[in-house]
């Protein structure tokens, strides 16, 4: 394999890849680039730009828009959508770290316990 091709390889288990342009990140997701575009501008996804200018998404990008997606097709609008996914994402953030920081103290022999 060249070089090249090689380093292109070690992407494809990558998440945050930006191997999507917006054509095909709207055909995955069954939406329009139009959607794509309003998501971005209201700060839920960032996507990177090719050296052309072109947005290109990550799966992981992908996978948070098709959450907002599910809100717009419930009736949400986009701005509200966009902000309820970005909640979520923080709490769901706030109770790993806040599990780890349990463990961590549940660890310690006789200083806090597990009762806490």
């Amino acid at each position: 394999m060249p070089a090249e091709n090689a380093s292109a390889a070690g992407n494809l288990d990558d998440d945050d890849y930006p191997a999507y342009t917006m054509g095909r990140a709207a055909d995955v997701l069954g939406t329009t680039p139009a959607f794509l575009r309003a998501v971005g501008e209201a700060g839920l996804i960032a996507p990177l730009r090719s050296e052309g200018g072109h947005r290109r998404y990550s799966r992981r990008q992908l996978r948070v828009a098709a959450r907002a997606r599910e809100l717009v097709d419930q009736g949400t609008p986009v701005e509200a959508a966009c902000r309820i996914v970005s909640l979520e994402d923080q709490l769901d953030d706030t109770l790993r770290l806040n599990q780890d920081i349990r463990r961590k103290l549940d660890e310690k022999p006789g200083e806090h316990g597990a009762n806490i």
